[in-house]
């Protein structure tokens, strides 16, 4: 299967979400800043941060250090910005102050022009987990639902859902939009074909974060193979799988080359065959957490 990195995925919602994005997981507040600057100038057109990760301030203001360059024609609704819920504010109450909160910090840093300096709209907001319980998850997707009518967001979603997560909401009878996607960590050791044939079955996207493997896999006999086959670097030919296989990919680095080097892979092609051999279908290869295994039914 064959997508250009600045291809657009349609979700649920209506809107387009970049195939390719810049994940700032870990990234100092400077670090952030300057990273999603270096991103947007090498073309990507989506950034993905979090409460959790501290940074969301700062990727907004890189955002908005590009809108701002003389002679800048990127508008604002040609990029897209992602930002999570973190578990410790699940429950209508706490997820409804939590949105107020992430839209509080749209207008980048200047105090005395915060009507231009300000995206407006936050474009994908996700539970970052199911780490809690019933009440307080479907209590979270109501808050979201009332966001979205609001005009506060434009689509939601989830993360790190497994089937019987995404079943509780889908069934449930307060339910009026549905998840335009999951982000989970998805790479050729973890390609969880159970979880994603689901989701393309029920038409939500599977966002694939960590598609670098963190860096675990990058020194793997046959990534090497393929590498010198195609002149390109690991993280590349990684980045290419993930691409083929039709997710929405997350790439993460502050490293200026990296950043640029990782959407610079349209002029290869991984083959099917390759495509298929590399890494493992049956292989749980989780580099961090996995919070799709949380038991639906526990009171977190």
């Amino acid at each position: 299967m064959s997508f250009k990195t600045n291809s657009v995925v349609k979700l649920s919602s209506g809107y387009n979400i970049p195939r390719i994005g810049l994940g700032v997981f870990k990234a100092e507040s400077s670090e952030a800043t300057d990273s999603v600057l270096v991103a947007l100038e090498a073309g990507y057109r989506h950034i993905d941060s979090a409460k959790y990760y501290n940074n969301e301030r700062d990727s907004v203001e890189g955002i908005l250090k590009f809108l701002e360059k003389p002679g800048q024609t990127v508008k604002r609704e040609d990029i897209f910005y992602t930002t999570k819920i973190w578990n410790d504010d699940h429950g209508y109450e706490k997820t409804t102050a939590a949105i107020d909160a992430a839209l509080d910090k749209l207008s980048g840093y200047s105090k005395e022009d915060q009507t231009s300096r300000n995206l407006g709209y936050i474009d994908l907001v996700l539970i970052h987990s199911p780490l809690s319980n019933r009440e307080k998850r479907l209590g979270t997707w109501k808050a979201l639902q009332e966001a979205v009518k609001a005009g506060k967001i434009k689509s939601i979603g989830v993360s790190n859902y497994g089937i019987p997560h995404l079943e509780e909401l889908l069934n449930w009878d307060g339910l009026v939009i549905k998840p335009a996607v999951d982000q989970i960590e998805l790479h050729p050791w973890l390609q969880r074909p159970e979880l994603v044939g689901y989701l393309r079955n029920k038409y939500i996207v599977p966002v694939a974060y960590s598609p670098l493997t963190r860096g675990q896999r990058l020194d793997d006999p046959q990534l090497a193979e393929y590498a010198e086959r195609y002149n390109k670097s690991p993280a590349q030919i990684l980045i290419k799988w993930s691409i083929q296989a039709g997710f929405v990919s997350l790439p993460k680095s502050t490293n200026p080359q990296r950043i640029k080097d990782n959407i610079d892979i349209d002029d290869f092609e991984l083959s099917a065959e390759d495509f298929e051999k590399l890494g493992d279908k049956n292989e749980n290869g989780v580099t961090g957490w996995d919070p799709t295994v949380h038991p639906v039914d526990a009171d977190a």
